[in-house]
């Protein structure tokens, strides 16, 4: 089966947004094995309690609590899914905060300059529910969505504007999205042990008011062809969305949602699985199963968030596990990029590159407290394989 890798996609500027690169190296033969990393062995942790491969480093950007360096904005709690977005020679790191909307929920940004310090920071949504993950569009807005029954997708705006509740995507446990601009569609995960994979269909692209929500229909095995269904009743009341189409695929615990070149990824976190959609030919695989690791120990569980690199490596967040990010090569090796130490009752979460693709951002969601309130944002710097 021919696999497709990843393209890069970079903004251009405000409201626009274009898709360039080329075709990456390597070629996807699922499912992935434990593997040396292409960094290299990690190292002892550093001041900040995270082992890294040489060469890479880490600062803390944010603590939830405590106003961002450079800014006068206080980071908000439970830092969770996250994306980059380019701002001229500098980008933006657009983070959610996972908590009720009683103890501020929403999302919070932090503009960066063309070195990386922070220039400012400021709140992009407020008084929404436990907002986990979400995606960002070709057009310069980040869907931040809620992980709470009938929850919502609400589109935010980093660069300016007021955030707009998207109820026609869908009223479910909304966990990631991903979007399209081949198909004109954004994917979506949804954290239920029932979940499904879902993809809205805008009836103008780019305008996220109105359209049609779609379910995956397939069979039960872990490989095979997929079709797309219409969704009756999006607003999930008074049957959820989940039960109304009759051989709608069921993903235990839907997570990380990441789209590149003709090809969607997502995590289940149920069964620890990372799975690999081929949107030209309508068939779907396993790219990662711990159950399936033949040669020693999986060294990917709880998986989470994911995101992708411009070479066509996958970056893969544990919730639970040994709180690492891992990763998967084009050539379907797994190993762990980094593991942060001393923080075994938190999660991470929000991996994210800048557009130059040599600094991830990652968030601790509880840091050392294990507590809403101790969350911490990290970036990582270093010689990332572009």
């Amino acid at each position: 089966m021919e696999r497709r890798t990843f393209m890069r996609a970079s903004v251009l500027a405000a409201g626009t947004a274009a898709f360039s690169g080329s075709l990456m190296r390597g070629a996807f033969a699922a499912p992935a094995q434990n593997a040396t990393s292409p960094y290299g062995a990690l190292l002892a942790a550093d001041a900040n309690g995270i082992q890294l491969p040489a060469g890479f480093t880490s600062q803390v950007i944010a603590r939830s609590g405590q106003v961002v360096s450079g800014t006068s904005y206080t980071w908000h709690k439970a830092p969770d899914g996250g994306a980059c977005f380019a701002d001229g020679t500098g980008w933006i790191y657009v983070s959610n905060s996972e908590v009720s909307s009683s103890s501020g929920g929403g999302a919070s940004m932090i503009r960066f300059n063309s070195s990386g310090t922070p220039t400012a920071a400021s709140r992009i949504l407020s008084g929404t529910n436990n907002n986990c993950a979400g995606g960002k569009t070709p057009w310069n807005t980040w869907l931040s969505c809620e992980e709470v029954s009938l929850g919502r997708v609400w589109e935010t705006y980093p660069f300016g504007g007021a955030a707009v509740a998207r109820p026609a995507m869908g009223r479910f446990k909304h966990e990631a999205a991903a979007a399209d601009p081949v198909r004109k569609v954004i994917y979506m995960t949804e954290d239920e042990s029932t979940g499904r994979f879902y993809r809205f269909v805008p009836t103008t692209w780019g305008n996220l008011s109105s359209g049609t929500l779609q379910v995956l229909v397939a069979g039960s095995g872990t490989s095979g062809s997929f079709s797309w269904a219409n969704v009756p009743d999006p607003d999930g009341s008074p049957t959820a969305t989940r039960n109304q189409v009759s051989g709608s695929k069921v993903f235990n615990g839907g997570e990380g949602c990441w789209y590149a070149n003709d090809t969607v990824w997502i995590t289940t976190k149920g069964d620890n699985r990372v799975w690999q959609f081929n949107l030209a030919n309508s068939t779907f695989e396993l790219a990662y199963d711990d159950n399936l690791v033949t040669n020693g120990t999986a060294p990917l569980t709880g998986v989470d968030n994911i995101t992708g690199s411009s070479y066509g490596d996958l970056y893969v967040a544990e919730d639970g596990g040994n709180m690492e990010i891992n990763m998967i090569t084009p050539d379907d090796k797994v190993s762990p990029f980094l593991r942060v130490t001393g923080q075994s009752s938190s999660e991470l979460c929000g991996p994210a590159f800048n557009p130059a693709g040599n600094r991830l951002y990652f968030s601790s969601q509880r840091g050392t407290s294990g507590s809403s309130s101790g969350g911490i944002t990290y970036c990582v710097t270093g010689p990332f394989r572009t």
